[in-house]
């Protein structure tokens, strides 16, 4: 969790990967105020009217939705849209993010010798684009005892085939107390 990350995915960056649905995406948001979607995504989240309450929060989560699986899924899109989820997911990462997670700028990468002595795995889908993979790979270096999956032909969803394959393995090879160095 960077400032470099958050503006990828929510300022410039995925937008040049996806500019039919960045255009929805900022289309809530008064032209002035497209320096800073996240903050401009909070007010609007917050203080607005209930119809732009609503509608900020489903562009948010189209968003979301439409760039997180490596193909479109129009069913995922229209699951993050429906009102109620879409008020609920929008406001919980908006308040993550508009507080960076209650993390220091590279708080993360910094503190990963703690990680040393501890065994894990990171599975990250290669084409990924709300979280470049470059930080998983960063984190693996950081972490030599956590093995790292790039996961070919995944986007950010755990859904996709080859991400949920990579997690449920995972989470049985940890659940049987094994480590890296066992392997």
């Amino acid at each position: 969790m960077t400032r470099a990350e958050l503006d990828w995915c929510y300022q410039s960056g995925a937008s040049r990967i996806f500019p039919d649905l960045w255009e929805q995406f900022a289309s809530p948001v008064p032209v002035a105020e497209r320096g800073d979607m996240i903050a401009a995504y909070r007010r609007l989240l917050t203080n607005g009217e209930a119809s732009e309450r609503s509608r900020a929060a489903a562009a948010w989560c189209t968003w979301e939705a439409g760039t997180s699986r490596l193909l479109p899924d129009i069913e995922l899109v229209e699951a993050f849209a429906d009102p109620g989820f879409a008020r609920a997911f929008a406001h919980i990462e908006l308040h993550y993010f508009s507080h960076a997670c209650w993390l220091e700028e590279g708080q993360l990468l910094r503190d990963a010798e703690r990680l040393a002595q501890i065994p894990g795995t990171i599975v990250h889908g290669r084409y990924d684009m709300l979280c470049c993979a470059r930080t998983a790979w960063d984190l693996h270096k950081a972490w030599p005892r956590a093995a790292l999956h790039l996961v070919e032909g995944a986007g950010h969803a755990a859904s996709e085939p080859g991400m949920l394959g990579r997690l449920i393995e995972a989470t049985n090879f940890h659940g049987r107390g094994e480590s890296r160095a066992e392997r």
